[in-house]
């Protein structure tokens, strides 16, 4: 996914259909890879709302 961002740009992730398709392609499999760590160990969805937000929280106070 990175590598896209980094060979194509933004531009054309937003604008060429299929540099953008393979974009999304790349994202489903980065939150195909991480559920499956999630069953893996048992983590519930609300096990993962839980810490996301906290650490999202913790995030915005950093700037």
């Amino acid at each position: 996914m990175a590598d896209i961002i980094k060979k194509q740009g933004d531009e054309s992730i937003m604008q060429d259909m299929p540099v953008r398709e393979h974009f999304i392609e790349e994202m489903c499999d980065t939150l195909m890879y991480l559920n499956d760590v999630m069953l893996c160990y048992g983590i519930s969805p609300e096990e993962l709302e839980k810490v996301y937000l906290k650490k999202h929280e913790k995030n915005m106070k950093r700037w």
